[in-house]
C-alpha cells in the first residue's frame, strides 16, 4: 500500500456498514479519503476521532442525482486535483415483490445500485485520464450479482441490478484495456449492515442466519488486498461468503 500513500480515494454510501469500513482502512493506510453520502451529519459523526480523520473530507451526495455527483467531482478535481482510487459502495435494497413494489422504489433501487455507480465512474474517470494517474475502481457488487441468492425473502429487482454492475465491470475493463485505470468488483455475501433495517427486514434478521455473517471489516480488507495488488495484476472479482453460506 506504500504507493497510495497521500492518494486521493473516494468512498460512496460512507456514512455506516461497509462504506465506513473501508473509509477507515483507507486511511489506516495513509490515503486522503472523501466520503461521499447522503447522511453528512452521520459520517462527520462515525469519523469524528478515527485515525487519520485530518485526512477525511465529509461531502454531501446524493448518487442518483448526476448534478450533485458532478459538482462533488469537480469540488475535488479544484481542492485535489485527481482521484486516484474509487469506491462505488453506496446501494439500496427493499424488500416486496416485482408486482407489489412500488414503481418509486423501483426507480431508486434502480438509480443507486446502477445509474449512481455509473456517474460516479464516469466522474472519477475523466479526473484520472486528465491526469494520467494510476487509478482503480473499486465496485462493491454482491453474490446476488452471479446469481439470485435462494433466500425466502422478496428481491425485486435487487439481483437484476447487481447482474448489471458485474456486467458493467466487464465491460469497462474491455475498454480500458491497456490503460493505468483498473477495475474490481468485490461480491460478499451477507455482511451485518444496517441494509436489512432499511429493507423492513429488522436489524437482527441476518444475525439470525443458521451461519455467522460477514462483517464490514472483511469487505474493507479485499478492498485492501486489491489496490495493493501491482499495476500489471487485474483482479477482476473477489467473492465472499461467510463460512457456511452455501446460496
Amino acid at each position: 500500500m506504500e504507493r497510495w500513500q497521500g492518494k486521493v480515494a473516494i468512498v460512496t454510501g460512507a456514512s455506516a456498514g461497509i462504506g465506513l469500513a473501508i473509509a477507515k482502512a483507507l486511511l489506516k493506510n495513509g490515503m486522503i479519503v472523501i466520503g461521499l453520502s447522503r447522511r453528512l451529519t452521520k459520517m462527520q459523526e462515525e469519523m469524528s476521532g478515527v485515525y487519520g480523520y485530518d485526512k477525511f473530507y465529509a461531502r454531501s451526495c446524493n448518487v442518483t442525482d448526476e448534478n450533485e455527483v458532478n459538482e462533488n467531482f469537480k469540488w475535488i478535481g479544484q481542492n485535489f486535483k485527481t482521484v486516484h482510487i474509487l469506491v462505488n459502495n453506496a446501494g439500496l435494497f427493499k424488500t416486496g415483490t416485482i408486482e407489489g413494489i412500488s414503481t418509486d422504489d423501483l426507480q431508486v433501487i434502480m438509480n443507486t445500485n446502477v445509474m449512481g455507480v455509473l456517474y460516479c465512474t464516469r466522474a472519477a474517470m475523466k479526473l484520472m485520464r486528465k491526469n494520467d494517474n494510476e487509478g482503480h475502481i473499486v465496485n462493491i457488487n454482491s453474490n446476488a450479482g452471479r446469481k439470485v441468492p435462494a433466500l425466502n425473502i422478496p428481491m425485486n429487482i435487487y439481483a437484476a441490478t447487481k447482474h448489471a454492475v458485474t456486467a458493467l465491470q466487464e465491460s469497462l475493463v474491455k475498454e480500458i484495456k491497456g490503460d493505468k485505470i483498473r477495475v474490481t468488483n468485490i461480491s460478499p455475501g451477507l455482511v451485518n449492515t444496517d441494509i436489512f433495517e432499511v429493507a423492513n427486514l429488522g436489524a437482527n434478521w441476518a444475525k439470525n442466519s443458521s451461519f455467522k455473517i460477514l462483517d464490514p471489516e472483511d469487505v474493507a480488507a479485499s478492498v485492501i488486498h486489491a489496490i495493493s495488488a501491482p499495476l500489471h495484476v487485474q483482479i477482476w472479482e473477489i467473492i465472499l461468503k461467510p463460512l457456511g453460506q452455501l446460496h
